[in-house]
This record gives C-alpha cells, sequence and structure tokens, in this order.
C-alpha cells in the first residue's frame, strides 16, 4: 500500500514537471491562433528564463492585429530588458492610427526608458501641459505674471534623444519672458495675448525635443509690481546715501579747516603776547637812547586810556545787544 501511495506521489510530481517544463496549453493556444511557435521553442524559453506566456500572449495579440513579429525578436528585447507587452501594444496603436513605427524604432526607445506605448497614445490624443507662473517686466516697468497651456504632440522619431517635457517648459517660459520684455507696454500685452502666443511659437521651440508644439495659449494674465518705480526708489535711495556720505565728508574737512585756523590763531595769539611782553623792555630801551621821550610816553598812557575808556563803556552795550 506505501509503495503504491509513493509511486502515485512520484508520478504526480513527475506529471507537474513535465507540464511546467513542456507548456502544451500554450502551444496548443499558438495552434489555434495561427501562431508559429514550436513545443521546442516553447521549452528553451523556459531554460532561458523567458516567460513563454509573454511572448505566446504578444504574438498572439500581433498575429490578431495583422502584424508578423518574430518570437526571437521579442524574445531578445525581453532578454535585454525592454517591455514586450507595451512594445507590441504601441505597434498595434500605431498601425490602426497609420504612424510609422517599426518595430526597431519601438524597441530603442523602449530600451531608452521612454514608454513607447504612451508616446504613440500621445501622438493620436496631443497632451496639455501646464507651465508654473511666469514673471516678466515690460519696457515700462510694469511686471505681468503669466501661466500658459502648451499643446504638444510626441514626436516619434526624436523620442530616442529628444529633449522631455521640462525643456519644452523653460523654453515656453524664456520665450514669454522675451516677449513681454519686448513690448512697449503692459497694456499692449493685456490687450493682445496672443501676439506672446504668436511670437513664441515663431521660435521653434521644439526644436531637438521629443515634441512638436501644436499651440500655446495664455490661460491668465495678472499684473505684478511696478518694477521700474521700484527701481527708481531704490536708484533715488543710493543716490541720497550717497550725497550724505558726500556732505559728511565736506563737514568733516570744513571742521578739520576750523580746527586748523584755530590753531594758527591761538599761535598768533601767543606770537602777539610775547611781542607785547618786550614793548616795555623795548620802551625802556628807547628812553636810554633819547628815542623817546616823557611826552611822547604820556601821550601813548592817554591813548591808552581813552581806548580802555571807549571799550568799558562799549560792553554794556554789546550785553544789551544780545
Amino acid at each position: 500500500m506505501a509503495a503504491v501511495v509513493f509511486i502515485c506521489v512520484l508520478a504526480f510530481v513527475l506529471l507537474l514537471v513535465f507540464f511546467y517544463l513542456v507548456p502544451i496549453n500554450m502551444w496548443f493556444q499558438c495552434v489555434l491562433n495561427g501562431v508559429k511557435i514550436s513545443l521546442i521553442q516553447l521549452i528553451f524559453m523556459r531554460w532561458r528564463k523567458v516567460p513563454p506566456a509573454i511572448i505566446v500572449n504578444a504574438m498572439v495579440n500581433s498575429k490578431k492585429a495583422g502584424l508578423n513579429l518574430s518570437s526571437d525578436l521579442l524574445e531578445a528585447h525581453y532578454l535585454a530588458g525592454g517591455h514586450v507587452r507595451s512594445v507590441v501594444n504601441a505597434l498595434i496603436s500605431a498601425d490602426k492610427a497609420n504612424i510609422a513605427l517599426d518595430f526597431n524604432t519601438a524597441t530603442a526607445i523602449d530600451l531608452a526608458g521612454r514608454d513607447v506605448f504612451d508616446a504613440v497614445q500621445m501622438s493620436v490624443n496631443p497632451k496639455v501641459l501646464d507651465t508654473p507662473s511666469v514673471a516678466a517686466v515690460a519696457s515700462n516697468g510694469i511686471q505681468l505674471i503669466v501661466k500658459a497651456r502648451v499643446t504638444v504632440r510626441a514626436n516619434i522619431r526624436q523620442l530616442v534623444g529628444g529633449a522631455g517635457e521640462e525643456t519644452i517648459l523653460a523654453r515656453v517660459g524664456e520665450g514669454i519672458v522675451t516677449a513681454i520684455g519686448s513690448a512697449k507696454s503692459h497694456a499692449d500685452v493685456l490687450e493682445n495675448p496672443d501676439s506672446i502666443s504668436k511670437l513664441v511659437l515663431s521660435k521653434g521651440l521644439d526644436t531637438g525635443t521629443a515634441f512638436e508644439i501644436l499651440s500655446i495659449d495664455i490661460a491668465d494674465i495678472d499684473v505684478g509690481k511696478n518694477i521700474g518705480a521700484q527701481l527708481q526708489m531704490d536708484q533715488a535711495n543710493a543716490d541720497k546715501n550717497i550725497a550724505q556720505a558726500k556732505a559728511e565728508e565736506r563737514r568733516a574737512m570744513a571742521i578739520a579747516v576750523e580746527q586748523e585756523m584755530k590753531a594758527k590763531a591761538q599761535e598768533m595769539r601767543a606770537k602777539v603776547i610775547e611781542a607785547e611782553a618786550e614793548v616795555p623792555m623795548a620802551m625802556a630801551e628807547a628812553f636810554r637812547n633819547g628815542n623817546l621821550g616823557i611826552m611822547d610816553y604820556y601821550k601813548m598812557q592817554n591813548i591808552k586810556a581813552d581806548t580802555e575808556m571807549r571799550e568799558s563803556i562799549a560792553k554794556p552795550n554789546t550785553e544789551i545787544g544780545k
């Protein structure tokens, strides 16, 4: 009894291994759908670590869509790290939409890291990209804040090596800034916002990208700050600070000159005092030499007394005037 059970279990295990290694159901599916894949090829797929279900389903779908694809090419693309299902769906969609797309181009796009099926869908149904808020200043100094919508279509020929959506948005933003900056007044832009679209479209911003720009529509325009007035105010403040600095420099120089003049005046006064101190000695010497008489001396004393009297009389009047 135990031997019979063991034989049954062994036979069941061998049967499972046989059906795993020999996918008869997939081969039968290929036969029913007219796909030419032999049973030996399916077994070799197992050994090469390629899921036969992916290849068989891709072959059946392409056959039903009227495409003749080679199982070896699909298997090679899978082993290269590609997405077989996405490539086959893209080829079917492109064929139905009359878009020129061959197998080599589709696999190259897929291996480049782009979603080839999404690219084909974008070629049929264009995609709308919303730009971030772009701030630009017109020639009269008024700032405008613009939002735009860019309608793009995938360019199949430039998907490999072409720039992506970020480049499109950056170029459109640069074009908007240029268009507004060349306007004489912000009012002209507000009156004719389509002038921005026409100018930006004429620059060929989609060159070297994976997309083709179909249209650029201005979604919103807001009036921002008066940048020109702000710059003039900043310039005026800068000029004022410079003028204040120069005035402070002149004041400092005037104070220095005044102090220098005071020092010179004090020096001259010291010399006068020194000279006055020598007057009595000179008068004594003049008396001894006979150059000054007694009457001359009295006349000088009278003049001196008269001067002192005049100064004493003038002092009260000066204080009253003050």
